[in-house]
């Protein structure tokens, strides 16, 4: 069988300072029809990235809430992921495709970790591309397969768009952050639109101290007194870390202090994660003030809350993103955020109100320079950022949301909306 993810327990109850009260009436009354039904995620890794950040709160919120729900890891070797690492690129844009090779090899892990699936369940939850073709080899399965894209499909290659067609036509519905994500021209059976969230009572996201903060990043040599620019995310092209350190560079040509760490986690499902953590440390060429750190120094949940709490300013300097969550939670600790103008981080931040939307190194060092510049004005976008997102992307909400799915695909008329956009094949 497939490797089952150990979850801890948790509780909806604990939620209810922070979600209002007719959400959480709303929560309880779209579980009662679902009450004893089987649910699984599978996906590719149990660390690193936003699935499992997700997976971590909303599988156990699932099974608190009355359903039987797990999270399940599919089987890969670098081989298998060095395919999926280029389909993932190609989705967001890449004109690189696929061998008739990689094209094989995809399709015999989907096939190997199909022989290791048991089908006995009400709800299949596949997240993203690597698993998508599992579907193939179930073709009476009674379940309800839900395909969960979290990356950018706007501009996607086609070719490799079209390769995965097949298995993503036969999927009960395909979730996306965004409705320009939804590919127009394959024939999804239903295209529904929802953002993810984060969870505010983890280590990564609960109330931390300023002092608690400080004694944190001061462990890994950061100066105290001087101001600290930060980017969380894995060393990706699409995350643009050269581009972060151009743009500390010109900030520090006015404000000599600052400082810069980015800050990410090395996940065994991208292989391409270790050759752009190494280019990344090329180009900062050695500069004492700039700090690169990832799982591998120790870098865990709450360093990661220390480093946004003690930023100055948090960047997300993405050229595509799906979504973001990073950008999710540095707002939601009311922290001044710079973020790309790139996909579903415009979706989080409005330019000028909640946060700074930038298209340029030079943009991003304008934002910084404003940050630190004006502390006070910077300090309010946070406040509003942070009761946005209070609003909009927390877990009650996408467990909600989830629930509601689930309602419409078993026939059970609901009174939750849910945003869908029609596709053409």
């Amino acid at each position: 069988m497939l490797q089952l993810v150990n979850l801890g327990h948790k509780s909806l109850a604990d939620y209810a300072s922070i979600a209002s009260r007719g959400l959480m009436a709303e929560l309880h009354q779209l579980a009662e029809p679902l009450r004893g039904k089987r649910v699984v995620h599978l996906s590719a890794t149990a660390f690193g990235g936003g699935v499992a950040e997700i997976n971590y709160a909303l599988v156990p919120l699932m099974a608190d809430i009355g359903l039987d729900a797990e999270w399940r890891i599919i089987q890969g070797d670098d081989e298998f992921f060095g395919v999926t690492k280029t389909i993932h690129n190609a989705l967001q844009g890449d004109e690189r495709g696929l061998t008739q090779q990689q094209q094989a090899i995809f399709r015999r892990y989907n096939e190997m970790n199909a022989e290791e699936f048991e089908d006995e369940y009400d709800y299949v939850i596949v997240h993203d591309p690597q698993p998508a073709a599992m579907i193939d080899h179930f073709p009476d399965s009674t379940a309800r397969w839900i395909w969960r894209c979290h990356i950018d499909l706007s501009t996607p290659n086609m070719d490799v768009l079209n390769f995965l067609a097949p298995s993503l036509e036969r999927y009960d519905a395909a979730i996306f952050h965004m409705k320009e994500y939804v590919p127009r021209n394959i024939g999804l059976r239903q295209a529904i639109i929802w953002p993810p969230a984060i969870d505010p009572l983890t280590p990564k996201n609960m109330a931390l101290s300023a002092d608690d903060a400080g004694y944190v990043v001061d462990q890994f040599g950061i100066h105290l007194e001087r101001p600290l620019l930060t980017q969380i995310s894995r060393f990706d092209p699409w995350k643009d870390p050269l581009g972060v350190i151009d743009a500390f560079r010109l900030v520090r040509q006015t404000h000599p202090d600052v400082q810069l760490a980015l800050v990410g986690s090395m996940a065994h499902d991208d292989p391409e994660g270790w050759d752009y953590y190494n280019r990344t440390v090329a180009h900062a060429a050695g500069d004492p003030d700039i700090f690169i750190l990832s799982n591998l120094n120790n870098i865990g949940s709450v360093e990661v809350n220390a480093f946004q709490v003690h930023s100055a300013a948090a960047i997300q300097k993405s050229i595509r993103e799906g979504f973001g969550l990073t950008v999710t939670e540095a707002i939601w600790k009311a922290r001044p955020t710079i973020g790309g103008r790139a996909g579903g981080i415009c979706a989080q931040i409005r330019d000028g109100e909640t946060g700074w939307l930038v298209d340029s190194v030079e943009g991003c060092a304008d934002a910084c320079r404003e940050i630190l510049d004006d502390p006070e004005s910077a300090a309010a976008r946070g406040r509003r950022g942070k009761e946005d997102v209070r609003q909009r992307f927390l877990m009650p909400r996408l467990l909600r949301d989830w629930l509601a799915l689930f309602n419409r695909l078993d026939g059970n008329e609901v009174e939750t909306p849910l945003e869908t956009v029609g596709t053409a094949a």
